[in-house]
């Protein structure tokens, strides 16, 4: 019985993805408290202007790709796999964080933001995913 797949290594799968998200939601806070620290952001109770939520969503798609891609890159094995683990843990969690925050009042809205973070996170997953195949097909340079 001579199987040629790669063994499973469940512990460098589970690193491989805490140290993705941990990476994308790090640099998410990072982003978030600058920006409030240098007043672009109103403060924390206060509705954030549509315009802003955009930049928000911009930078948090930029994170969560490069958060897939590093998920991808220290896979032991199946990066995109990996990546779409943790696209569908992120759509969960944005689900969550829409449906918590639904009613939460003025400091909550528009409604277009907290889905955009869902609808965003399978398609990142991938993009970072796809990104780090080509690289590893490409070879070194």
């Amino acid at each position: 019985m001579n199987d040629l797949r790669p063994p499973r290594r469940i512990g460098r799968s589970i690193a491989a993805l805490l140290i993705g998200m941990a990476a994308g939601i790090a640099l998410t806070i990072a982003t978030d408290l600058v920006l409030h620290a240098l007043h672009v952001f109103p403060s924390w109770d206060q509705r954030v202007p549509d315009g802003l939520l955009a930049l928000a969503t911009a930078y948090r798609t930029v994170y969560s790709i490069a958060g897939s891609y590093v998920i991808a890159r220290l896979a032991p094995y199946k990066p995109m796999q990996h990546a779409l683990v943790a696209g569908a843990i992120g759509t969960i969690v944005s689900l969550a964080g829409a449906v918590a925050t639904w009613n939460g009042g003025p400091a909550y809205e528009p409604h277009w933001y907290p889905i955009a973070l869902v609808v965003l996170a399978l398609p990142c997953a991938w993009i970072g995913a796809k990104l780090c195949e080509k690289q590893l097909q490409a070879g070194p340079k």
